[in-house]
């Protein structure tokens, strides 16, 4: 296992998702619910399902686009949610 992508992985994964609006849904449905394990296992099903499909359409994606093209889209797709974000868009 290469450990400095690992690090690097969880690290960026990690503090990108501190405090975030799913992280809020946890917390509340938890709260609302008093079914806190059962909240997590929902949680950790849905950021399975998820990274799975973001990291194999990622390696897809790779053997079409240079990752330099992918990092700018998502740089872009993130700036113009924020922007909707912003304006209430969203």
């Amino acid at each position: 296992m290469d450990w400095k992508i690992f690090l690097a992985t969880f690290s960026a994964i990690f503090f990108a998702e501190m405090a975030d609006k799913t992280q809020m849904v946890g917390l509340t449905m938890a709260a609302k619910s008093q079914r806190p394990w059962v909240v997590w296992l929902g949680s950790v099903s849905a950021y399975i399902v998820v990274t799975a499909i973001s990291v194999f359409l990622g390696a897809i994606l790779s053997r079409f686009l240079k990752p330099e093209w992918l990092k700018m889209a998502g740089g872009f797709i993130f700036v113009v949610m924020g922007i909707l974000l912003f304006f209430d868009k969203i």
